[in-house]
């Protein structure tokens, strides 16, 4: 069974970057990493013209793309509503480690990523799971407190996360 941890924090907090240096420390370790990020805007990782992109503007539901170094598999919902993170999940192949980024208000395990010079409100005060946050000053609560700057220190805390 894959652990499951989410990060939350607002745009420009850091996320990304974050979970870009966690990911390396969990492969180094001999785990299999699957990341789920959920973008709130419409997005194409598709280039206009080439084959893949003409048969989904063609009506094509689903389009997969191989070769002997990746493969890759679009769906286009076409008036379905959008999957939760549960159906997503489900469709991962068989992970250690998997790393939410979005999903707020879905109820996992977060680490609530925040930076003082962003001025953002914190999430954690309204959402009880938030298990800990990652910053670069201390905050006022009784959350665990991991360094933003420390990534080793945050990837064990998540392994020892039950």
């Amino acid at each position: 069974m894959a652990k499951i941890i989410g990060f939350a924090g607002y745009s420009g907090s850091g996320k990304t970057t974050l979970i870009e240096k966690l990911i390396p420390i969990f492969t180094g370790k001999g785990l299999r990493v699957s990341v789920i990020k959920h973008a709130h805007h419409r997005f194409d990782i598709d280039i206009p013209g080439k084959d893949s992109w003409r048969h989904r503007e063609a009506g094509a539901t689903e389009v997969l793309v191989a070769s002997s170094h990746r493969w890759v598999l679009m769906h286009e919902l076409r008036n379905e509503p959008e999957p939760d993170l549960d159906q997503l999940i489900n469709r991962l192949t068989d992970p250690d480690i998997i790393i939410v980024e979005g999903f707020k208000t879905h109820p996992i395990k977060k680490i609530e990523v925040w930076r003082e010079l962003t001025q953002h409100p914190r999430i954690a005060p309204n959402d009880p799971h938030v298990v800990a946050v990652a910053s670069d000053k201390p905050t006022q609560d009784n959350l665990i407190q991991l360094d933003i700057n420390q990534p080793q220190q945050i990837v064990e805390f998540i392994l020892k996360l039950s």
